[in-house]
């Protein structure tokens, strides 16, 4: 009986978040959700429907966002689509030019880049924030992080560096508990899941990068 009731609690803690979200919401997250998978594995595969199947992720993502007032996720999704625009015109180009973009690690010329555009995507999100008069709790601090942080991983993406995965597992890791506290059950297993799928992408294109 004991064991009943605390499996009623358990799928009421995981459903309660849903529960005054519409049917259309939870769809939207869902799909998003499916999505982003979908995205990482092609990205693992260094497959260029990483970029049409993740801009459909990052479009829902983008709207259920905003709606939470999770404003640096909400910039990091418009940023993934824009950039996944960017990324996806990139290889086509590179592709129809018998150009493929070679998987690399990064120069000192990319770090340098990474950290300018880590710092001003963090100085950016600070000045939304404070905007919008939400810059009050850890977990808004902690957004403004993994926006650098992501900002930052999809630009390497995009160029096809390495280091890209390890923005990923870093960016992912803490963003588990913010999705959790915001209600996305869905979205926060998700992120623990792409925890995972980051680190089997970082091996997979070490092994396939030019020195």
């Amino acid at each position: 009986m004991n064991s009943m009731n605390m499996m009623n609690d358990w799928i009421h803690i995981v459903l309660s978040p849903y529960y005054h979200n519409s049917y259309f919401h939870t769809i939207l997250e869902l799909t998003a959700v499916t999505f982003t998978i979908f995205s990482v594995f092609f990205a693992q595969k260094n497959n260029i429907w990483v970029y049409p199947i993740g801009i459909v992720s990052t479009i829902i993502y983008s709207y259920l966002t905003f709606l939470t007032s999770l404003y640096g996720d909400f910039m990091i999704n418009v940023y993934y689509t824009l950039m996944s625009f960017y990324g996806w015109y990139t290889w086509m180009y590179k592709k129809k030019k018998n150009k493929k973009i070679p998987i690399t690690f990064c120069n000192q010329k990319d770090y340098f880049n990474t950290f300018i555009l880590f710092l001003l995507t963090c100085i950016f999100s600070i000045m939304i924030y404070y905007f919008y008069g939400k810059l009050q709790y850890h977990y808004d601090w902690m957004d403004v992080l993994t926006t650098g942080i992501y900002f930052s991983g999809m630009y390497q993406m995009s160029i096809k560096k390495v280091e890209n995965w390890i923005f990923w597992m870093v960016g992912n890791s803490i963003s588990v508990p913010i999705y959790f506290f915001k209600g996305f059950f869905m979205t926060g297993i998700l992120f623990m899941i792409l925890v995972l799928l980051a680190i089997f992408g970082f091996f997979i294109w070490k092994k396939k990068a030019i020195n």
